[in-house]
């Protein structure tokens, strides 16, 4: 059976997309507790403005949307070749994946730590408690966490229904619309949900500072998913030369054949 399977190029492909998918969640989860400055990023002193009256806004984002954009161009390219049902499935995958993280970084937290050398073991590097940094890294709040999966998870199911429905109407032709804009519709949906759950929530911001945040956040996420568009067809262009024509058609009918099961 083994063999079968790693023999076989479609399922070869969909376990390195799919892991890929995975560990892309997962990391983006790991590293957005870190803000930057994305003026700085590109050498630009950040000049503050305002938007619905919410003022001192810059372009400060977490460093989990450095990867969320590749999430949703993975997306699109295993709706692609898989259908629905696979993006569902490993969507799933990786929601269990990450609060299983999250468990064990709650776990890993609250064990007792070693105090006669790991506690001060970085002072030198200006890391006087070692504790207190792990708990501010890997602690994150729980309004924070059940933001993010939610988020990631409803934006997943629109990026799945918008693509086919998309695709109906374009067929073959399109690629960049179908995957553009069923990106750009889900990381709307994403932006606001994790900031809905996580400040308006969890620390009673108002609508007008999460709608205005949400929008500083969409424009990054919107650029990205139009100057990516070109990756997708890279990628599918390396797909269908490894799956050859006859496969890719099959496997292509399939996906859309899934829509109506």
């Amino acid at each position: 059976m083994i063999h079968k399977i790693l023999n076989d190029k479609p399922a070869k492909l969909f376990i390195v997309l799919a892991t890929f998918f995975v560990a892309n969640a997962l990391i983006a989860e790991c590293i957005g507790g870190k803000l930057f400055s994305l003026e700085r990023l590109f050498g630009f002193i950040p000049r503050p403005f305002t938007l619905f009256g919410e003022p001192n806004l810059t372009f400060t984002l977490t460093c989990g949307v450095l990867l969320w954009p590749i999430e949703f161009i993975m997306t699109d390219i295993v709706n692609e070749y898989f259908g629905p049902r696979a993006v569902k499935r490993i969507s799933y995958i990786a929601v269990s994946i990450i609060c299983y993280a999250f468990l064990m970084f709650y776990l890993a937290i609250h064990v007792p730590a070693e105090q006669s050398f790991w506690l001060k073991s970085q002072s030198e590097a200006g890391i006087p408690d070692m504790q207190a940094a792990f708990s501010g890294i890997f602690g994150q709040g729980m309004w924070i966490i059940a933001g993010s999966i939610a988020a990631f998870l409803i934006s997943q199911l629109v990026d799945v229904w918008a693509f086919h429905k998309i695709k109906k109407i374009t067929g073959e032709k399109k690629v960049w619309l179908r995957a553009t804009g069923s990106t750009v519709v889900s990381q709307l949906i994403d932006s606001f949900i994790v900031l809905f759950i996580a400040f308006k929530i969890g620390k009673g911001w108002s609508y007008q500072r999460v709608i205005s945040i949400c929008l500083v956040n969409y424009s990054y996420k919107f650029t990205m998913a139009v100057i990516l568009t070109p990756v997708i067809y890279f990628i599918e262009g390396i797909i269908e030369r490894y799956l050859g024509k006859e496969n890719t058609i099959k496997m292509k009918d399939a996906a859309m054949g899934k829509v109506a099961e």
